[in-house]
């Protein structure tokens, strides 16, 4: 992993999600525009990571319901964009109160997704 990216998501991790009492929704939907993430210089990075924003009552909903928190205290999900699903984890943000979901290389060229483009994403807890 680009020690950069690394160093970003150290900074980035809130507390681990804690099991929380449901209900909460099969899936949920959140739409906003990916952004580039830049290195510590203020430049993209080799990698270009991609990602999109979850904050709000989703991102507090997700945390309520996620009961296994993966490595950096991230949660496991299934993610739909357009017609492109794929299981991917979400990590934990202290910057933007909520969660940030990584969209790979592939799901980005699938869906013609560059930075700034909006997009409507469909999570389920995996």
């Amino acid at each position: 992993m680009d020690a950069d990216l690394a160093r970003f998501l150290r900074d980035e991790l809130g507390h681990a999600p804690e099991a929380g009492a449901g209900p909460w929704p099969e899936s949920w939907n959140v739409r906003g525009p990916v952004w580039l993430w830049q290195g510590s210089d203020g430049a993209p990075t080799k990698g270009a990571w991609y990602f999109l924003t979850i904050d709000g009552e989703t991102a507090q909903a997700i945390r309520a319901g996620a009961v296994n928190a993966a490595a950096w205290g991230s949660v496991y999900v299934e993610a739909t964009v357009g017609g492109t699903t794929w299981r991917t984890s979400l990590f934990p943000s202290k910057a933007h109160g909520g969660w940030l979901l990584p969209l790979k290389a592939a799901v980005r060229k699938a869906e013609k997704i560059v930075d700034g483009t909006e997009v409507e994403a469909v999570l389920v807890l995996a």
